[in-house]
């Protein structure tokens, strides 16, 4: 019999894992089952795992380049599984999206300029365009009677002045699940043409989507959008590779790309670590059969997730997202304010989840749950989930 790969439990408790380490921080207790952050208790495909030991091998860990064959693995990957053709001269290596945003609003922006955020998203958004001491242009997603969730178009050309700039936009989405499908980008695109605003599109789980849904890249939606688009993609979510702080940005425009190097070259990135390069490469190249059986299995714990939520529906609602492996559960029917909602689920079901009020204003009284775990965990935080329930 084949061991499932996604059903092993790995031990990450005596380490540095952030998931654990900051329990008794975030919490208040290590007494929780930890369901945060967005990175998986699954392990890292042994392609992966089997490049860095074999460079590990080799006893000189100094600087090196980013070889063309890493990019070129991940050119071959966006053809082919995402239908759009990029340039290697378009690409520039960044330790993470969080770091290409940064730069992003450095490059395109000024202090005082408004950058479009589309709230609740994920912290770093906001955070980042506070840092850099630019104005939140706070454009909320709008939810509709199903659950489902769109943009808020007319409340969009209604905020812009010309003071906007720049747009953050999470796509697939997190905390909210959406796929957008290409009338809805191609409507975000035709607004920033019109307005000269330029867009960064988060796309760092595009490749994490539950069929029929596709992604579709920004860039992708003909040549004026990708006049305008700055990409940041990457293996981190998909393959478990976080700790490697590999990702890469792809600017198609020239004018853009020299404003975005300059500030780029200002911090001095350099060109990642020795393990992340060839942890990102065997990750495009050798990685898809692993990818789709993984698909599955996440596909798998949101169902399982669903079920237990559709049978406590008069507390908790939920919709399977159309991708990320992020549950965005509406707890407003339990009537609890937000801290006695963050509280229930800290003590009486003992599960340590993001509080949706971290991702905006508009996550109050939702829950944010990360089912990328094997199948004994996500049973248990479903029986610990149930119980609570009960109470």
């Amino acid at each position: 019999m084949i061991k499932n790969v996604y059903n092993v439990i790995v031990d990450r408790t005596s380490g540095n894992t952030e998931k654990y380490r900051l329990r008794q921080r975030l919490f208040g207790t290590d007494d929780v089952l930890p369901m945060w952050v967005a990175d998986m208790d699954i392990a890292t495909p042994q392609c992966v795992v089997e490049a860095v030991k074999k460079r590990v091998e080799h006893p000189i860990y100094g600087y090196e380049e980013m070889p063309d064959s890493a990019f070129e693995a991940q050119i071959e990957w966006m053809q082919r599984n995402h239908g759009i053709r990029l340039e290697r001269g378009w690409m520039f290596f960044s330790p993470s999206v969080v770091a290409t945003i940064n730069v992003a609003i450095q490059a395109f922006t000024r202090p005082g300029d408004k950058v479009i955020v589309q709230t609740p998203v994920y912290p770093p958004f906001f955070k980042s365009v506070v840092n850099n001491e630019r104005e939140i242009l706070s454009n909320p997603l709008k939810r509709l009677k199903n659950g489902d969730y769109t943009f808020d178009l007319d409340d969009l050309r209604s905020k812009i002045d010309k003071k906007t700039k720049l747009m953050l936009l999470c796509s697939p989405h997190n905390p909210v699940g959406r796929v957008w499908r290409r009338e809805e980008l191609q409507e975000i695109a035709d607004i920033c043409l019109e307005n000269d605003i330029k867009v960064l599109s988060d796309e760092i789980h595009s490749d994490l989507v539950f069929a029929p849904h596709k992604h579709i890249p920004f860039a992708s939606l003909g040549e004026a959008a990708r006049r305008i688009s700055i990409t940041a993609i990457g293996p981190g979510k998909t393959f478990n590779l976080a700790g490697l702080s590999i990702s890469t940005v792809f600017i198609s425009d020239e004018t853009m790309r020299e404003r975005f190097y300059k500030v780029y070259n200002s911090i001095h990135f350099a060109q990642g670590t020795v393990f992340g390069h060839v942890g990102f490469e065997a990750a495009y190249r050798e990685g898809e059969k692993w990818r789709k059986g993984l698909i599955q299995h996440l596909y798998n714990n949101a169902v399982e997730l669903k079920r237990l939520c559709d049978t406590h529906s008069d507390k908790i609602n939920m919709k399977i997202p159309e991708g990320t492996y992020l549950a965005w559960m509406d707890c407003s029917k339990m009537g609890l304010g937000n801290r006695a909602l963050r509280k229930f689920f800290i003590q009486q079901a003992r599960l340590g989840l993001n509080p949706g009020t971290s991702f905006g204003k508009e996550g109050s009284q939702f829950m944010r749950l990360n089912f990328a775990v094997p199948k004994p965990v996500m049973q248990e935080a479903l029986e610990r989930l149930e119980r609570a329930m009960k109470i």
